[in-house]
């Protein structure tokens, strides 16, 4: 007997020209002959003739578009191995009883044309082996009634021959319950395989739920998490400007405070100056004082301002900018007196003249007379030189009496020209100092306190 590689022969078909079936290397250990099963499988087949294959799929099989039926010789060890095959025609519903049930047709051309054991296997378009026949010979029906007549040798070999197809047909039954018990095998491992793939779709389609809900949770999520960074982008570059804008603002508040750094320097410098200043002319004051203890509360006011001034410089220049509008305003009350004062003096001039020619009427010497009244340049003469502007009130007091002389009568007599009371009356107001501010009466004497009383007023 040759062996299946030796003795096998392919007969090209139709389909065989279009499309080479496709196949692997699968050992027999890992084909599941179960999946598909062969049905009125002969056991030989007349040569000549077509031959039909009928199959039924299994419940849990479900055929696929390359999916092949081919025609092996027994013995055959991978798929590569078929003598002719044919294309598996596939259902159209698959859930209808007579849709397992499926047959194709071998053309008589591309049939072995020997003797030997053949078997039908069904191959997926994986290249694996889902189910197998039992086998089958191409022999005429009538070939054990003929009568042949051979030598001794050919009955020995014939004999020899049949030993070895009964051991090899015993070998094949063994084979066939081997398979068969290993087919029940496979359908009880396929059920439960069957029950657990079930299982595992039932849990596949809940995980794919889940997985679809949790996808569309996840791109909800992502446009979510998109806006807000598309926000958080358009807010980063709104503050990158504030920020450089902070910046900017920065520096300039920078520059303007080194500016009024250096200006409260300054200031701090002009009040330092100030405060001595101040000094001196508070020590001027304290050595000009000669009635200490008149002029005491004058110096604590003095302290006070001077303490205000050190704490509070804005005060300062306050009461600086009030003093220079006081000042400008005695220097108005100044030159307005200056002007009552050359008013007065050219009123007292024509008094002075008017009394000369009273006393020369009356046979007096102006000369004689105790009390004279000082002139202009007597009372120019007369001011304290430690102020500024002079005594503007002297004048006042100097120049006052000779009009007040020609305008009230004497409250003694009642006379309207000088008489001797009148001229009394003259020479005690020009020994005494009045206060044009609150009438205060001074000694003449005590210029000196007059005129720093008549200063404190404009403190």
């Amino acid at each position: 007997m040759s062996s299946p590689l030796a003795s096998r022969r392919r007969i090209p078909t139709m389909e065989k020209t279009i499309e080479d079936p496709p196949t692997s290397a699968v050992l027999l250990d890992h084909c599941h002959f179960s999946q598909v099963i062969f049905n009125s499988v002969e056991k030989f087949y007349i040569p000549g003739g077509d031959v039909t294959c009928r199959y039924t799929f299994t419940q849990n099989f479900i055929p696929r578009q390359k999916d092949w039926i081919g025609i092996f010789r027994v013995g055959w060890k991978t798929v590569r191995e078929y003598y002719t095959f044919m294309w598996v025609t596939l259902p159209i519903d698959l859930n209808n009883k007579s849709a397992k049930q499926q047959e194709v047709q071998f053309k008589a051309y591309y049939l072995p044309k020997d003797d030997e054991y053949y078997q039908f296997c069904y191959v997926d378009q994986d290249g694996v082996v889902r189910g197998a026949s039992i086998p089958f010979q191409f022999r005429p029906e009538n070939e054990e009634d003929i009568l042949v007549v051979t030598t001794q040798g050919e009955v020995e070999e014939i004999e020899q021959h049949n030993k070895e197809l009964c051991k090899e047909n015993q070998e094949l039954k063994d084979s066939c319950v081997s398979l068969q018990k290993q087919n029940s095998d496979m359908q009880a491992e396929l059920q439960k395989k069957q029950e657990e793939l079930e299982t595992l779709q039932s849990i596949n389609k809940k995980l794919e739920l889940k997985v679809k809900e949790q996808k569309d949770y996840w791109e909800t999520e992502l446009l979510q998490l998109k806006e807000q960074n598309q926000k958080m982008s358009s807010e980063n570059e709104k503050m990158g400007i504030r920020v450089d804008q902070l910046q900017a603002q920065l520096s300039t508040q920078e520059k303007e405070m080194e500016k009024l750094v250096q200006g409260d320097q300054d200031k701090t410098e002009q009040l330092e100056h100030l405060k001595k200043e101040n000094g001196h002319l508070f020590l001027s004051l304290t050595e000009q004082r000669k009635d200490q203890k008149k002029l005491e509360q004058t110096v604590e006011e003095m302290k006070q301002n001077e303490t205000t001034a050190m704490k509070k410089q804005q005060e300062l220049m306050d009461e600086n900018f009030d003093l220079s509008r006081r000042l400008s305003e005695k220097k108005m009350i100044y030159n307005a007196l200056q002007r009552e004062k050359e008013r007065l003096e050219g009123e007292n001039d024509l008094l002075k003249r008017e009394n000369s020619r009273l006393l020369s009427y009356m046979g007096l010497d102006f000369n004689s007379l105790p009390y004279q009244v000082p002139t202009s340049d007597e009372g120019g003469a007369g001011q304290n030189p430690g102020l500024v502007y002079g005594n503007p009130y002297s004048g006042i007091q100097e120049s006052s009496s000779p009009s007040q002389l020609s305008i009230k009568k004497c409250p003694i007599c009642k006379a309207d020209d000088i008489c001797d009371h009148t001229l009394e009356q003259q020479q005690m107001q020009a020994l005494c100092l009045n206060c044009p501010i609150c009438d205060k009466i001074f000694p003449a004497t005590e210029k000196q306190i007059f005129e720093d009383h008549v200063f404190c007023h404009s403190l």
